[in-house]
């Protein structure tokens, strides 16, 4: 049901003149669900304090309350059809609605609330779908989906992680909207974070990692205290653009991340050296920008000074990793091997603060649209690195949109990652046998197979005479015969 809901909405914003991209059928069904997940939020609340004997106070006053402007109901409990629609509909949505949830952020006690998520999420975008009869039929869809049980949120979760994949293939910029869910989860299994560690993503995008990292970490068999944890004190990001960062807290809160940490600003925009022990995290798992270039006022920021997006990032998380802390961070291949000055600065950096026990060599087309190879970078801060570990990703087919990457197609580096193991696929590199100038980590497997060297040109032809020369004497044998 709810996949054909998703589908039904997606038919009826086509037609919208409002919106012409799979990034706005996401954005507009985002603020919409999200609308109706407050309400369904709030019923729960509701009836959890009713059995408990206290008050529940709502935090949307009455006239904003889904019930009453998006589905409002007749005396005998049905539907009044009668509801706003049309050019109503689209008019109290934009100058009575927005202005009225924007206020939430200014009025919130702190950023980690879900009023002031309220606040930012309408802050930051707008009402796009002109029609208002339109708007009308994806409110009466929505109105229809339920996030009551643990059932229906899993589901939910599950189709709007659809959602956000088809708009990173749909983008020129796909690894910005969606990394592969098989090798976040791989990130996460060999990074193996804990309940009570602070987990960061400071390119939080569509919170990929944050939402993984909590499914992992949210089992069965945790206690009230540690649920708690996970809820309010364990995952954290930042996101500079809006329609991202709406996605991220979305897609969180649908896993079931009632209020998530995330703040939109822009990370590259601090100072590192403004970073002090308390901003510090123990986990960091991200995959920042490919390819990106920042202006000079931005580079003044860092120590090593490049326009390279991903270069900044990589300062960044090692400026705010906490020491003994772990992370899992993509980036691309090219870093292991520029020769211009910061690229080589970086890698020392990285090589004597911290330990970068492994490296994972990932094949082209693992992200879709994105055109580059990629890296996953794994480290600990707090001593220097002494050996790094390589496994090269080999697969025998290519990786696209209708052939992606795999779980099943890591699972033999989780294995040999534990013992860092030798294999076909995996090597080990000593530091000290670098060129200490370059310090270039290259990704040359040298256990691969030696090709067997080409022939020359003449070599093959003298061949050829000898293969013809045998077939004509087998010919004459044959003719001898008959």
């Amino acid at each position: 049901m709810f996949e054909q809901t998703f589908k039904n909405i997606d038919d009826i914003l086509h037609k919208d003149s409002g919106c012409g991209s799979e990034l706005d059928y996401v954005e507009q069904t985002s603020w919409i669900l999200f609308l109706k997940y407050l309400d369904d939020l709030e019923k729960d609340k509701h009836t959890a304090a009713k059995l408990s004997g206290t008050t529940y106070q709502q935090i949307i006053e009455e006239k904003f309350q889904w019930h009453q402007w998006a589905a409002p109901k007749l005396a005998n409990d049905k539907i009044d059809h009668n509801a706003k629609t049309g050019d109503d509909l689209v008019d109290f949505v934009n100058n009575e609605l927005f202005p009225y949830f924007k206020k939430f952020k200014g009025n919130a006690i702190n950023a980690n609330t879900i009023e002031y998520k309220i606040g930012e999420i309408f802050s930051e975008l707008k009402n796009r779908i002109q029609s208002g009869y339109n708007l009308r039929e994806v409110v009466n869809l929505v109105n229809e989906l339920r996030f009551r049980t643990h059932k229906e949120k899993h589901e939910m979760s599950h189709l709007y992680e659809g959602k956000i994949k088809n708009m990173g293939n749909a983008g020129r910029n796909g690894g910005e909207y969606y990394t592969p869910r098989p090798l976040i989860k791989t990130i996460i299994k060999v990074v193996a974070p804990v309940i009570g560690d602070t987990i960061y993503d400071g390119a939080v995008g569509s919170a990929g990692f944050l939402v993984e990292a909590f499914d992992y970490l949210n089992t069965k068999d945790l206690s009230a205290s540690q649920t708690d944890i996970l809820q309010k004190n364990t995952f954290y990001g930042k996101e500079k653009k809006s329609l991202a960062y709406i996605i991220g807290i979305m897609n969180m809160i649908l896993h079931g991340v009632e209020a998530p940490n995330i703040i939109h600003s822009n990370t590259l925009a601090e100072n590192l050296a403004d970073i002090q022990e308390k901003d510090r995290y123990q986990v960091i798992l991200a995959n920042p920008p490919f390819g990106g270039k920042e202006r000079n006022e931005v580079q003044q920021n860092f120590p090593i000074k490049t326009g390279e997006t991903a270069s900044l990032f990589l300062q960044h998380f090692i400026k705010i990793l906490k020491a003994g802390g772990k992370a899992g961070v993509v980036i691309k291949n090219t870093f292991l091997s520029n020769t211009d000055n910061a690229s080589i600065a970086l890698r020392k950096e990285l090589l004597t603060r911290c330990n970068l026990h492994t490296v994972l060599d990932l094949p082209g087309g693992t992200f879709t649209g994105a055109g580059v190879k990629t890296v996953v970078l794994f480290f600990e801060k707090g001593k220097a690195t002494q050996k790094t570990w390589f496994y090269q990703l080999n697969l025998d087919r290519n990786l696209g949109k209708t052939n992606p990457l795999n779980e099943q197609d890591l699972a033999e580096f989780i294995t040999l990652q534990k013992t860092q193991a030798s294999s076909e696929n995996s090597w080990t590199l000593n530091i000290a046998d670098l060129d200490q100038n370059t310090l270039d980590l290259s990704a040359k497997n040298p256990n691969t197979p030696e090709e067997a060297p080409l022939r020359a040109p003449s070599e093959i032809l003298e061949s050829m005479a000898k293969l013809d020369e045998e077939s004509s004497d087998i010919l004459n044998s044959i003719s001898k015969m008959l």
